[in-house]
């Protein structure tokens, strides 16, 4: 965000993205931007939450950092390598390092294969990690181990699981080559809420042992709050808002943001909003954007510059003052983010208290 000083301790970021875009091309010649300029970074050990409206762009991007899409412009950078400029060897030994737990875990997993032959399938491609049926029976009980699951299960198909012993074995996947960092796609919107709690724990647990990152991308905001370190906010294709999960929960700047958190359910009565944001209008067709900024057809606080021209960021300091600045790709401690003409002051004006608290 700002250049560091002597006093300063650089972030140990695993991943940073910088200005990403993606266009598709559709029926009729028209174009999709999917990815509009995106920046976020992902420190190592830690947890991005990534939220968003349907078509908002996450899979998108969970895709482009997977490599299965290629940006049209930006840079995608894993401890200062660009995984893009790689081929051979090189590339695939990078595919180590990033791997994926998918939203679903009835239709990720192959049912005519045993829960041992899902896991230990990618040491069939990188050979060299764990040579020979020795090594690999044994990394195979470990990863078991580490998932909670029994070593006997390994010769149960997928079919003999429940939905959490399902989402456990794609963990353990995930896992079985040692990644840096691992995507999870909306990993317990299919489970109960009960199995949700165990499988959130076991995430956990593992961060913790294995200092493994995650970004992890869900509608649940009650869910983002427990599990993550910062959140990142997603609108029509651009990130539109970052901090720390305790600053966009609590003291949002993006009026999209503010409105998410007013609609996300509280049990604590003292916590609930003051008075529920509603927004006006349907969701703009990724098609045919708004002009400016991207959120202004919905927006309470619009004015004629929000359709002329594309929202400076805003900077909120660790003292909580608003500055107007445009700032690098990693937030510093106590900073926010957000992309707007007329950020929300404070958390009285984004409805999450009642005034003169």
């Amino acid at each position: 965000m700002s250049t560091l000083t002597n006093t300063e301790t650089p972030v140990d970021h695993v991943l940073e993205v910088k200005d990403v875009s993606k266009t598709f091309h559709v029926a009729g010649g028209r174009q999709l931007k999917a990815l509009d300029g995106i920046n976020l970074s992902v420190e190592r050990g830690q947890t991005l939450g990534l939220v968003g409206e349907s078509g908002c762009g996450k899979s998108t991007l969970a895709r482009t950092l997977m490599m299965l899409e290629t940006p049209d412009s930006g840079t995608v950078s894993f401890d200062g390598q660009d995984p893009f400029g790689l081929k051979g060897r090189e590339l695939l030994k990078w595919r180590r390092r990033v791997q994926m737990v998918f939203q679903d875990p009835f239709a990720s997993l192959n049912a005519r294969m045993t829960a041992g032959q899902i896991i230990t399938e990618p040491f069939a491609t990188h050979k060299d990690l764990y040579p020979g049926a020795a090594a690999r029976n044994q990394r195979l009980g470990e990863l078991m181990d580490l998932v909670g699951l029994r070593r006997t299960d390994a010769a149960k198909s997928p079919q003999e699981f429940s939905g959490g012993q399902r989402q456990r074995i794609g963990i353990a996947r995930a896992l079985a080559l040692n990644p840096d960092l691992i995507i999870l796609d909306e990993p317990v919107s299919a489970l109960d809420l009960s199995v949700q709690a165990q499988v959130l724990n076991l995430l956990n647990e593992l961060q913790q042992q294995l200092g493994v990152s995650y970004i992890f991308i869900s509608h649940d905001l009650s869910v983002v709050r427990h599990v993550t370190d910062k959140v990142a906010v997603m609108y029509l294709g651009r990130i539109i808002e970052t901090g720390t999960t305790e600053q966009v929960f609590d003291s949002p700047l993006h009026p999209y943001t503010a409105s998410l958190m007013s609609a996300s359910p509280k049990l604590d009565a003292s916590k609930r909003p003051a008075e529920r944001i509603v927004l006006a209008g349907e969701l703009p067709s990724p098609l045919d954007p708004p002009s400016g900024c991207r959120f202004r057809t919905r927006c309470w606080k619009a004015q004629p510059i929000c359709s002329a021209q594309r929202p400076e960021k805003h900077v909120r300091e660790a003292s909580g003052a608003i500055n107007i600045g445009m700032p690098g790709i990693g937030l510093t401690p106590g900073q926010q983010v957000a992309e707007c003409h007329f950020p929300v002051a404070n958390p009285q004006e984004a409805g999450l208290v009642p005034a003169g608290s």
